[in-house]
């Protein structure tokens, strides 16, 4: 086989996604905006949502089973589109499969740091994302000079895997665990799960005008785009890139929720690796 036709086949190989459930579906959209003519591949382990309250060794056996499914898809990268994923297992990854490029995701702090001007930022997160070596390092390189507030939530991811972005419920669980960070003086806000996007309008109606809310979804899409510049894999057209949605759940209650997130027809397949 020629050289040229050994490009053209990476090229043309997709970009794998994955997530607990459908939060990194934000993500997914800003790489489809800032990579329009990729096709990707999107999981979510909707059986096993979320990873926020599972220990790490569970989650990184999800990851490298997910991971290895998204190679068979023949992906040529493979985003961790979740905070708590690559807290868990985005090294064990990268040590495991040393020739694909993997792209993880992390609270952003360091734009909250250019962007706060009272220096007070407060960060909405799972648990494991929160409490991780990964994390700790981020706010050591990152933090100087700010004050800054974390807040673990429990039972929201699940409400959005329901679909259940604007209900009641939502809005209690969001009150309450925002209103330590208000009450500190935070000026800027940092999404530090991949879900919370997906409500964004609903945390900044809570936040108010003064709160900067601020998500990963761009900066990791970014990340992604540099990546396959440097290493050749970026597709340059022409031609729109093709999206394909699998999941561990079932997909006849995965597939509305997806629907109300993504603008092409989410058809999800349902697919558990082991």
């Amino acid at each position: 086989m020629s050289k040229s036709r050994v490009d053209a086949s990476v090229l043309a190989a997709p970009v794998g996604f994955f997530d607990s459930g459908v939060g990194g579906l934000s993500v997914m959209q800003a790489a489809r905006r800032i990579l329009p003519h990729e096709d990707l591949v999107y999981f979510a382990d909707s059986a096993h949502c979320p990873y926020g309250s599972k220990g790490g060794d569970f989650v990184r056996q999800r990851a490298l089973s997910i991971s290895r499914f998204l190679l068979e898809r023949g992906a040529k990268a493979v985003v961790v589109a979740c905070n708590s994923a690559s807290e868990a297992a985005l090294e064990f990854l990268r040590l495991t499969f040393p020739d694909l490029e993997i792209v993880g995701v992390e609270p952003a702090v360091k734009v909250a740091q250019r962007l706060s001007k009272n220096k007070k930022i407060g960060v909405l997160g799972t648990a494991l994302t929160l409490k991780g070596r990964r994390f700790s390092r981020l706010l050591e390189n990152f933090s100087c000079g700010m004050e800054v507030y974390t807040q673990p939530v429990a039972g929201l991811v699940e409400l959005i895997e329901e679909g259940r972005f604007d209900s009641p419920r939502t809005s209690a669980i969001l009150k309450k665990n925002l209103r330590p960070l208000l009450d500190k003086g935070i000026d800027t806000l940092v999404l530090g799960c991949t879900h919370y996007p997906l409500i964004k309008e609903t945390i900044g109606a809570i936040c108010g005008p003064r709160v900067e809310v601020i998500d990963t979804g761009e900066p990791v899409a970014r990340q992604l785009w540099r990546r396959l510049v440097s290493t050749g894999r970026l597709n340059p057209g022409p031609g729109e890139g093709q999206s394909e949605y699998f999941s561990s759940g079932a997909a006849a209650a995965v597939t509305p929720v997806m629907r109300k997130i993504m603008a092409d027809p989410a058809l999800v397949v349902h697919q558990s690796p082991v």
